[in-house]
């Protein structure tokens, strides 16, 4: 199939690309490297630097493709709540103006990259699918308005779609080459690679946002799936949308680590101190997300191969000091 990859650049999108490439798809990549490094996008897809929101320069009638995957726009729940703009821009209108592209060239088919923060504060754990959506942060609300859209473009112009909410994505895609695909954002917000940055002694110290949540040991807690596990999740999507029909997965490994224990784990992988900063809670952040992936692994026949933190710890660190 001849596919488009919006935010191939990125972490998540660029490791999927190389799956898609190595499946015997042809690969066009669209990425505006504003916080993203082209060094990521495999060298057999073709590269198209522009914003989402010109993704119609590009998905031209006539021109042939067969389905978008598209993870372009911004992740940073905290960002989100201070410059809410930039998110609604780059998620919302980026991906309408994709969906209104891919209506004019008749692009069937389209798999999503949701967040698990369309949830918010859980109403249940592990989270299912019919769990009850409302955000707390401009991220997830950002996210939702498009889940919401793609149901609509999936029912009125028999759109084949999928969206899969992810929970907290690390670790690196290894290849039997030995080159490596990992996470490397500008700026960085996620906590293993700062924790990383830390070990490494890149940065001084390591601020955890609040330690008096309603959890075991007072940190938020996350379900934490290996990149090549998420990655290996949109090729079965993409396999199993049907027309006129909008699906929505959870993934996630169905196990909860709080950020202490994400902290301890980067400890025993790396051999090094990582010295702690408690500071206060974030606006926007749930106490605690856990996935159910129960209907992906009923529907798509996904399972995660990769479920152990410090075995997703120890790829992302030996991406990062490959990268060092």
């Amino acid at each position: 199939m001849k596919l488009l990859v919006t935010g191939g650049a990125g972490y998540v999108g660029s490791v999927v690309a190389r799956l898609l490439l190595d499946a015997g798809h042809e690969v066009v990549v669209l990425d505006d490297l504003s916080r993203n490094d082209a060094s990521q996008i495999p060298a057999q897809a073709r590269f198209v630097q522009a914003r989402v929101q010109d993704a119609a320069t590009v998905l031209t009638p006539g021109s042939g493709f067969d389905a978008v995957l598209h993870f372009a726009g911004l992740i940073a729940a905290g960002e989100s709540m201070a410059r809410p703009e930039w998110h609604w821009e780059a998620n919302t209108i980026g991906s309408l103006a994709l969906l209104e592209a891919m209506r004019e060239a008749e692009v069937p088919r389209l798999v999503f990259s949701s967040t698990a923060a369309t949830y918010g504060n859980p109403s249940e754990l592990p989270l299912t699918e019919n769990a009850i959506t409302k955000p707390v942060n401009t991220y997830g609300a950002t996210k939702l308005a498009v889940d919401m859209a793609i149901s609509s473009y999936a029912h009125a112009y028999d759109l084949a779609a999928v969206s899969l909410r992810y929970f907290n994505v690390a670790g690196a895609l290894v290849r039997p080459d030995g080159s490596m695909l990992g996470e490397r954002h500008d700026p960085e917000t996620h906590l293993i690679p700062i924790a990383l940055e830390v070990a490494a002694g890149k940065r001084e110290k390591l601020q955890v946002f609040g330690d008096d949540y309603p959890t075991a040991d007072g940190t938020c807690v996350r379900d934490y799936i290996h990149v090549a596990d998420l990655a290996e999740a949109h090729l079965l999507a993409l396999a199993a949308a049907r027309p006129g029909e909008h699906r929505v997965y959870n993934l996630g490994n169905g196990t909860g680590f709080s950020n202490r224990q994400v902290v301890d784990a980067v400890r025993a992988v790396t051999g090094h101190p990582v010295p702690v900063e408690m500071a206060a809670r974030r606006p926007g952040d749930p106490a605690e997300l856990v996935a159910s992936s129960e209907l992906a692994r009923t529907e798509l026949g996904w399972l995660p191969a990769r479920p152990d933190l410090h075995d997703i710890v120890a790829d992302a660190w030996t991406f990062f000091q490959s990268n060092a």
